[in-house]
């Protein structure tokens, strides 16, 4: 069955390999949400797609890009076969993914990225984060009562907005370590756009789904529901306008974006949504710059696990919760054993009450950075894991200070799964994870006359400005502030050099499915499709989320009797992974979305 969108040349329905599709209805009980994939158009993306439903990791000797959607990896890896870095081929396929991915990620956005380079030797990374309108004030998000918002009251609209960071950090770390031209970076992108691609089976399962608040706006609907109906799996799609943006920033780099024609478009989009307007101006766009900022290392087993400090709590946090169970011998212990999930629970609610009190944007609040991921400190909190059952309360710990201590309320912010991640390991050895974003799914239903969807970026904010006691919440809304974000792009360190880069999606479970990956890789001798693919178990506020429909349902009656309230129901990761072994690259992409790896 093919259905033509108007406007377009040709549809055509994607399939997956005969042999690919039988593996993956081997698998599909033990995830429960494998999707259909795409065919192949080169044999490599027919092995990849078999290999990961096999539970088997793609391999290579030069270099390997991992993505969630296989034109965007396609895109990525040509960049990589003509001797582009990791860099360049980020470019390639952030470009790519915005326009078949919009769902999730795209120039609208912003984005992490943590970069090790080779030839230095060193880690940095790069924040690329949305930055709310100067005009914003703390009372953003709460109603004419003081009272705070109902979440999609705040999401859908112009009010959520935030000025977008991805495409200055995409030209940023171009600037930095890329060595192709920048121009042609954005050729396969261009190409999608102006020719069309089909649909795939997610996105047009999540515009199903979201269909009543994309059709709040013309523009939004005019592009996701043609003639009301929501664009189908395999519809062939065209969006001129993002090639003629992507053109734009072609010729002229981010400052197309960022002034001009296309910055008009964003500010009025914003300004003008229908009953939620915006806050974002012409100025916010002009003075955004992305920085470049020190990561957070933690040691745990002989390893660095490091990644993106503040405004992410990702890293801060993933190393809170291996920092707590390091001396707790997970290896021995296993992934079967409902005593690891104890210890890994407890440990990650105590991570997340840390994480609720003190980080956010360091730039507008202190916090007790060092003193999170101090050993002593851990190791004094890790002490609440000795006995047999579930701490019965959690409160966020007392870590030391830099300077003189403050105060904070502990805060609460939405933070529902959307997000995409990257990782890419190009042939000179440089390594790059980013995730990238528009927060929820579709952001803030706003679609620009450019062709992209802007973020709901500034829901990632508290709502509430002050606790019950009335201390004030250090991830408040402050005009210019960047809001504390979940992602934890990830690169794993030893002896000073990458064993592996990994990130994934997924809101506040991000920092669960990367902790519980990376200790599946370490400590439970998982290769590394293994470990992206594993069932998840997650602990961030006191309920033990169980993925439904996979082997970790078992845990459930154990964990219930160790006293921890427990939920059943989806956990839709999107790990992608790159280990790096004895002188080859191993890759992983998670069977709970439509990503693959590919290598040379």
């Amino acid at each position: 069955m093919m259905r033509l969108i108007a406007g377009s040349a040709f549809v055509a329905l994607l399939s997956v390999p005969a042999a690919a599709q039988q593996a993956a209805d081997a698998v599909a009980p033990e995830i429960g949400t494998v999707e259909p994939g795409f065919s192949a158009a080169s044999p490599e993306v027919e092995a990849a797609l078999a290999a990961k439903a096999e539970g088997r990791p793609v391999e290579a000797e030069k270099w390997m890009v991992a993505a969630a959607n296989p034109l965007a990896v396609e895109a990525g890896a040509r960049v990589l076969a003509e001797g582009g870095s990791a860099a360049d081929a980020m470019v390639a396929v952030q470009a790519v993914l915005g326009l078949v991915e919009p769902q999730s990620s795209g120039m609208g956005g912003g984005a992490f990225l943590v970069w090790y380079d080779a030839a230095e030797n060193r880690l940095t990374t790069l924040d690329g984060r949305e930055t709310a309108p100067r005009a914003a004030t703390p009372k953003l998000f709460l109603d004419d009562n003081g009272e705070p918002l109902q979440f999609y009251d705040a999401v859908v609209g112009g009010r959520s907005v935030g000025t977008p960071g991805t495409p200055m950090l995409m030209e940023a770390a171009h600037e930095r370590w890329g060595k192709l031209d920048w121009a042609g970076l954005f050729d396969d992108a261009i190409a999608l756009a102006s020719g069309g691609f089909a649909v795939s089976p997610r996105l047009a399962g999540q515009i199903a789904e979201d269909s009543e608040r994309l059709g709040r706006f013309t523009t939004t609907a005019d592009y996701f529901l043609p003639g009301g109906e929501p664009l189908a799996a395999g519809d062939q799609l065209q969006n001129p306008a993002y090639a003629e943006t992507l053109t734009a920033l072609a010729a002229d780099g981010a400052d197309a974006f960022y002034s001009g024609a296309i910055a008009k478009d964003i500010v009025g989009t914003a300004q003008q949504a229908e009953g939620n307007p915006g806050l974002l101006a012409l100025e916010d766009l002009a003075a955004y710059r992305v920085i470049e900022r020190d990561p957070v290392c933690v040691a745990y087993h002989g390893y660095d696990v490091c990644g993106m400090g503040p405004p992410s709590s990702g890293a801060l946090t993933v190393g809170q919760i291996l920092g707590l169970t390091a001396e707790k011998d997970l290896a021995s212990l296993g992934p079967d054993n409902p005593e690891s999930w104890r210890l890994i629970g407890d440990a990650s609610r105590l991570a997340f009450a840390d994480r609720g009190r003190y980080m956010a944007d360091t730039d507008f609040v202190p916090m007790p950075l060092n003193g999170l991921v101090a050993p002593d400190y851990l190791g004094m909190r890790a002490k609440l894991l000795d006995g047999d059952h579930a701490l019965e309360t959690v409160e966020p710990g007392l870590p030391a200070w830099d300077h003189a201590m403050i105060r904070y309320g502990d805060g609460t912010a939405i933070e529902l799964p959307s997000t995409t991640q990257i990782v890419i390991v190009d042939a000179d050895g440089n390594a790059l994870s980013m995730t990238s974003t528009i927060e929820n799914g579709f952001g803030s239903r706003l679609m620009t006359k450019s062709g992209f969807l802007l973020n709901n970026e500034l829901t990632d904010f508290s709502f509430a400005t002050h606790d019950e006691a009335g201390y004030p919440i250090a991830n408040r809304v402050e005009p210019g502030k960047r809001p504390r974000s979940s992602m934890a792009p990830t690169i794993v360190m030893k002896d000073g050099k990458p064993v592996l880069v990994i990130g994934s999606p997924g809101g506040s479970s991000i920092i669960g499915y990367v902790a519980q990956a990376v200790i599946a890789y370490l400590d439970w001798d998982m290769n590394v499709q293994e470990a992206v693919a594993m069932p998840h178990l997650l602990n961030r506020f006191g309920t033990y989320d169980i993925e439904a429909g996979t082997s970790a349902e078992a845990m459930a009656a154990p964990l219930e009797a160790m006293g921890f309230k427990v939920k059943i129901g989806p956990q839709t990761s999107g790990l992608q992974a790159i280990a790096i072994k004895d002188g080859m690259l191993y890759g992983g992409a998670d069977p709970r979305r439509e990503g693959i790896a590919l290598g040379e």
